[in-house]
């Protein structure tokens, strides 16, 4: 998923949004495999990440891959999520393609 986003610790960061990619990957609950009616809906899980995503300004990553990974567990079929998100653009000194941050969590845990 690719949104723009307020996203970081600098002041422009907090001011201008900026380019942000998230997988979100999901395993689905053993519920699924007794009653196949129980199923994921793709656009409740994108609506969850652009709504964490659109949220007050994040001033970090880890603090983005938590939120996104707790609204997708908050969906019924989800038992299981890994969320990594990445900012291309970073204000760092030397030369990389992005900056990610992944979290994996379990509806249990």
């Amino acid at each position: 998923m690719r949104f723009h986003a307020l996203v970081g610790v600098l002041p422009h960061e907090q001011e201008i949004a900026q380019p942000l990619e998230m997988d979100v990957t999901v395993w689905l609950g053993e519920r699924r495999a007794s009653d196949p009616s129980i199923s994921l809906d793709y656009r409740e899980l994108y609506l969850a990440m652009a709504n964490t995503v659109a949220g007050a300004p994040i001033g970090y990553l880890e603090d983005l891959v938590d939120r996104a990974a707790t609204a997708a567990l908050a969906l019924s079929a989800v038992a299981r999520v890994r969320v990594a998100a990445r900012k291309p653009h970073v204000a760092l000194p030397g030369p990389l393609s992005f900056a990610e941050v992944a979290i994996e969590r379990d509806r249990h845990a």
